[in-house]
């Protein structure tokens, strides 16, 4: 395609943060999690993003067990002046292990996993360095403190928060600095809305949703995980996207897609757009970064920066989360709505 696409404006990743497109990209889906992947149509993806001013780049060390990271290298050496390159730790897989799983924030593997993504990135610095999900039993005020740490040492430049909650995104920032905090947020799962939105727009946070899209179901493009999704997908596994959780949740896009023709849009485009105004509903900074492996798809997604939904059609979609049927993962332990509802009111 042209590179001629109109590039995306440019928005602040939390106070005194880097300049980013508005839109990010969630990379994790180029190389695991959604079945095989054609790396010529990756790797042309990539530069789409360049091409249309979508700078955030976000991966994790927990993508393939690095293999996200590495495979990401040659675009971030080739475009390390044009991007903003975010990765996490904090989620440990063992190659040699495929059952093995531990949450791990305390400092000693802090250090070993930040020197590890730098290897495998082949970057001296890392531009957003997220905790990708929070362990309880490690005081948060020890683990941010070793992650500013590596901030004093030139080896990460700013800090973000994966799945936390609104008093312990407040109490990190007390100890250094949170430019981001990533949270799946999208109109199907809302629950971001209780706490963490809040104290993320009081203290200049910027909010990075990941799985904007519902991971694809808001596309609209299937019904049913156990017929339309290959066996290496782990959407497989997702309550959502299976049996009568599927049917019940396919039911529930009427509205998108009535959104979606009047505005001669694509119901993914609007489930973006809704995502943008949340920025004007909260008063805050908000960068989704939806993923794909398709050009097409990426440049698709970009535009939806430009679509404003009027308050008639927010209404419209303003119901659809309680109604969604099934849990965002099958095991909810390690979210921040599962720490928020087992603490006391």
């Amino acid at each position: 395609m042209s590179t001629t696409f109109e590039q995306i404006r440019k928005v602040e990743l939390g106070t005194g943060g880097p300049l980013v497109g508005v839109q990010g990209f969630g990379a994790m889906g180029i190389s695991v999690a959604y079945g095989q992947t054609d790396d010529a149509a990756a790797r042309d993806t990539l530069e789409a993003t360049v091409e249309a001013g979508v700078t955030l780049i976000d991966t994790a060390d927990m993508y393939g067990v690095g293999a996200n990271e590495e495979f990401l290298a040659p675009f971030v050496a080739a475009h390390r002046d044009e991007i903003t390159l975010a990765t996490k730790f904090g989620i440990e897989y063992r190659a040699d292990d495929p059952n093995y799983r531990a949450i791990r924030n305390d400092p000693g593997y802090l250090k070993k996993a930040v020197e590890a993504s730098l290897r495998r990135l082949d970057v001296e610095v890392i531009d957003l360095y997220y905790m990708h999900r929070r362990d309880p039993a490690v005081p948060l005020a020890e683990s941010v403190g070793a992650m500013a740490e590596l901030v004093r040492e030139g080896k990460v430049k700013h800090l973000g928060l994966s799945e936390v909650t609104g008093d312990e995104l407040r109490e990190a920032h007390a100890v250094h600095p949170i430019a981001a905090l990533q949270t799946e947020w999208s109109v199907f799962s809302r629950d971001v809305e209780n706490s963490a939105v809040g104290a993320a727009a009081a203290l200049g946070v910027a909010f990075v949703p990941y799985s904007p899209l519902g991971r694809g179901f808001l596309t609209g493009t299937f019904a049913d995980a156990s017929t339309d999704l290959s066996s290496s997908d782990f959407r497989q596994m997702l309550p959502r996207f299976t049996g009568d959780n599927a049917r019940a949740n396919t039911a529930l896009l009427a509205p998108l897609h009535k959104i979606a023709a009047d505005h001669g849009a694509t119901t993914a485009q609007i489930a973006l757009a809704w995502v943008h105004q949340r920025a004007l509903t909260h008063g805050l900074t908000v960068v989704p970064i939806p993923g794909t492996r398709k050009r097409g798809r990426l440049l698709e997604n970009a535009a939806a920066t430009r679509i404003l939904l009027t308050s008639e059609e927010l209404a419209l979609l303003e119901p659809l989360a309680a109604q969604v049927a099934g849990e965002r993962y099958a095991d909810m332990s390690l979210t921040s709505a599962a720490r928020e509802a087992r603490s006391p009111a």
